[in-house]
């Protein structure tokens, strides 16, 4: 084991002498509080090492020691409900341990070691397992089902096999490889900085549908996506991530709270547990796991934080989930690389962030996706990344978010304007995209409606049409459109006001299904082409925007879904009603 004594200090960076023998990226106990950290730099036999806990008091001299192991998580039963740090420290355990503050030193293991679960094996002594295979399961809670899979590296046949009440580091089952017998525990551990391997990545052609209008039909994402989130403070990012977390089609979550304001991860702390999963009724808890790393938490322990929250990830997505990972905000963990990067005296790069922030972007993103996973059974599993970006005063072109946005295929630009005018969710839909659409286009023909994309392309062209109008009106007044102009100002309208304005609080139209977008799609562009028609048979506008059953097209939204094909065809019925009165008024 390398041990070393400590040089020098300069707040979360530590540089101990004598450790010629450790490598990088071990994690190591420095001083005799025995602080956790790891090794970011070797020169010669000094290491530059980030502390992952506050540093003061600590002087030269002290003992710095070498676990020789990289930075790595507990997987196992036990991480679902959990709320952990960044670097996979259970908090409630850590409570009960030293209060309400977190003291230094404090070493507790990341599941509960007292705890035992039920294994059903799903193997018997004699089969050939690989890694990857299932050998067993663990009800975890409620809605999880934990699979135990062989780790990554061992193959052989299996000699025993038990079943029954057991803790994780219980024996459950031995296997006999090339390399002589080897005991299987309900745990393995792995390294966060080094992506869990897969069999192969599948092309992004489905949909992860969240039930929020604007992302599902204009912006959609793809299981297995990537979508950045930048915003201005106040724009509604954390309730855009709140709302994906509840509704969105993934049987697990991950929130990493990263560098996030306390408040702010205590109301997720609080509502999560009383959330009702609209999917199987229980608490949105019993598929969830926080992570909660709040900005007066030590700054390195906040660049750990992502690897910690996508490690975890990747496990359940090996198991076969779908798997959606909030990150809130990636801007503070680059922030907390830029501090590490001056401290080491690293040449800075653009606005002082290192001159690595886009490839280190870019190797936590490229994590997501798609996948056949590792095992005989060839389990399809997707991991979609959400990760939000808060820019200083909103300007998107500073280095975070430029080289997020090289990386991600969806960006749904938040815009402060929107909220304050209290349209959420604030997805400003002239400056956001997606790259998914194409690859997704036939999923939605076949799966949703055959004209899926072809309304979805009428309504971006009235909104973009709409802000071309805008200038003309700012300049000379709203009377000096044509009739179809003013027509067109009001379809848009309508797309703003009806369709892409959610009301998360409301408990029918905080989720949205892709039946009654469709359907909504359809009528509110019925009353654009039905108007277009009536004003060629010589209707007035006036008459066009005054109809009643604009009302009715707004409510639709709040229509149960059980009602909706008969509320569809009668609010249809109701429109071509109307349209022909004020035709045949005309005529008349």
């Amino acid at each position: 084991m390398s041990k070393g004594i400590i040089k020098k200090v300069a707040g979360p960076l530590v540089i101990a002498e004598g450790m010629r023998d450790a490598n990088m990226f071990d994690v190591v106990r420095v001083s005799n509080q025995r602080l956790i950290g790891e090794i970011i730099e070797m020169h010669g036999d000094e290491a530059s090492i980030q502390v992952y806990e506050e540093t003061s008091g600590l002087g030269p001299g002290e003992p710095v020691e070498s676990t020789e192991a990289p930075l790595s998580v507990e997987l196992g039963p036990g991480l679902i409900t959990s709320i952990y740090d960044g670097i996979q420290r259970p908090l409630d355990d850590i409570m009960k341990v030293c209060g309400t503050n977190l003291k230094r030193g404090v070493e507790v293991p990341s599941l509960k070691r007292n705890l035992k679960w039920n294994f059903v094996p799903t193997v018997k002594a004699g089969d050939h397992v690989e890694n990857g295979d299932i050998i067993g399961t663990v009800q975890e809670t409620i809605v999880v089902n934990h699979k135990i899979m062989v780790p990554y590296g061992m193959s052989g046949t299996v000699k025993e096999i038990k079943a029954g009440e057991f803790t994780v580091e219980d024996v459950v089952a031995v296997i006999t490889t090339e390399q002589g017998d080897k005991e299987l525990t309900m745990m393995q551990k792995w390294p966060v900085r080094r992506g869990r391997p897969y069999l192969k990545k599948l092309p992004p052609e489905m949909p992860l549908v969240t039930g929020q209008r604007v992302v599902d039909t204009f912006f959609p994402i793809a299981k297995g996506g990537v979508a950045a989130v930048p915003g201005p403070f106040g724009s509604g990012k954390t309730v855009i991530q709140h709302q994906l977390a509840k509704w969105a089609e993934a049987d697990i979550v991950v929130y990493i709270g990263c560098g996030e304001r306390g408040n702010e991860m205590t109301d997720v702390l609080n509502e999560f547990p009383e959330l009702k999963d609209p999917k199987t009724g229980q608490s949105l808890m019993e598929r969830t796991v926080l992570i909660a790393n709040t900005s007066d938490m030590p700054v390195a322990a906040r660049e750990a934080s992502i690897y910690t929250g996508i490690t975890i990830a990747e496990y359940f997505r090996d198991m076969g989930y779908s798997v959606a990972l909030m990150a809130d905000s990636t801007s503070r963990w680059a922030e907390a690389l830029r501090e590490m990067s001056g401290r080491l005296e690293e040449m800075p790069g653009e606005e002082g962030y290192p001159a690595y922030l886009g490839s280190r972007l870019a190797q936590f993103y490229e994590r997501a996706g798609h996948v056949i996973s590792l095992g005989k059974d060839k389990r399809e599993g997707a991991l979609s990344v959400i990760g939000a970006v808060s820019p200083p005063g909103g300007d998107i072109s500073e280095p975070v978010s430029q080289a997020t946005l090289r990386i991600v295929k969806v960006f749904w630009g938040l815009d402060s304007s929107l909220a304050y005018k209290r349209h959420f969710p604030a997805i400003n839909w002239l400056t956001s995209y997606s790259l998914y659409l194409d690859n997704m286009e036939k999923w939605f023909n076949e799966k949703v409606a055959p004209d899926w994309m072809t309304g979805r392309q009428k309504m971006m062209s009235l909104l973009q049409d709409e802000a071309e109008l805008e200038e003309i009106v700012k300049m000379v007044g709203m009377d000096a459109l044509s009739a179809g102009d003013r027509l067109k100002m009001e379809a848009a309208r309508s797309i703003r006001e009806d369709f892409l304005h959610q009301n998360s609080f409301h408990e029918v139209d905080t989720y949205s299904s892709l039946k009654k977008q469709y359907l909504l799609m359809k009528l509110v562009v019925a009353y654009y082409e039905q108007g277009v028609d009536a004003l060629e048979k010589g209707a007035n506008i006036q008459d066009l925007v005054k109809l009643d059953v604009r009302e009715k097209i707004g409510r639709f939204k709040y229509v149960l879904e059980e009602n909706l094909d008969e509320e569809y065809k009668a609010v249809l019925e109701q429109l071509a009603k109307e349209i022909s009165n004020i035709t045949g008024k005309e005529d008349f």
